[in-house]
């Protein structure tokens, strides 16, 4: 059980509510704030501007990267003129890997595009016959290498020409395909290894003609 406790109210001298003194209103203003009103239509229209150019930047951009990425691990290029026939002929479009020979080694047979020594600006498609260190002869309307002749179904004609050559550290010999018309390491000499572009994977253009290029392995032994 609560218990109360009975308590005497003794009078007081203090002012009440009603007796203080009423403070004097302030003569100073007080800053408005103010808030514009924008049309609906309006606010959608700079909204939807503003989406539209953030969105075509980031297509932009991705494309761009793309573009790079595509170009730093691959090339295309157009077949001009007729040194590679009949594997290749003029007008094809060929995709290039440039990352062939950063993850393996040039082999024989692989069709390559490189800069050409005599002019780096220009680039031209050709096999590759002879490795570092191969001996490679043309006689008797064939190409040999170190001792061994080679089985080219890929060839337009026999060679007519004949000659030796000794492909030194560092270098490769390449030919056309189209052998009596085409300028490649008989006329302008052995190809630098750092001028190889990369390795000739599709022909993609034009449709009728798309087709991977085929790897001929031209199986020789190494010299001893």
């Amino acid at each position: 059980m609560k218990l109360w406790r009975s308590m005497d109210i003794q009078p007081t001298n203090e002012p009440t509510t009603a007796d203080a003194p009423i403070p004097e209103a302030s003569t100073e203003a007080a800053p408005i704030t103010e808030t514009s009103a924008v049309p609906v239509e309006a606010a959608k229209s700079q909204t939807s501007w503003r989406q539209f150019f953030l969105d075509l930047l980031e297509t932009i951009l991705l494309a761009a990267a793309l573009y790079l990425g595509i170009n730093a691990i691959s090339a295309r290029v157009r077949v001009d003129g007729f040194s590679m026939e009949p594997t290749l002929q003029n007008g094809e479009y060929v995709l290039v890997s440039r990352l062939a020979y950063r993850l393996g080694e040039p082999q024989r047979g692989d069709i390559i595009v490189l800069k050409y020594p005599g002019e780096p600006k220009q680039d031209l498609i050709k096999r590759i016959i002879g490795l570092p260190g191969d001996k490679v002869e043309v006689r008797d309307l064939h190409v040999v290498v170190n001792d061994q002749q080679l089985v080219e179904p890929y060839i337009a004609a026999a060679p007519t020409y004949s000659g030796t050559w000794e492909v030194p550290p560092g270098y490769l010999f390449v030919l056309g395909d189209n052998r009596n018309d085409s300028s490649d390491s008989r006329s302008w000499g052995m190809l630098p290894l750092e001028n190889v572009i990369g390795k000739a994977l599709v022909i993609y253009w034009p449709p009728p003609q798309w087709k991977l290029i085929y790897h001929f392995d031209i199986a020789v032994t190494a010299p001893q």
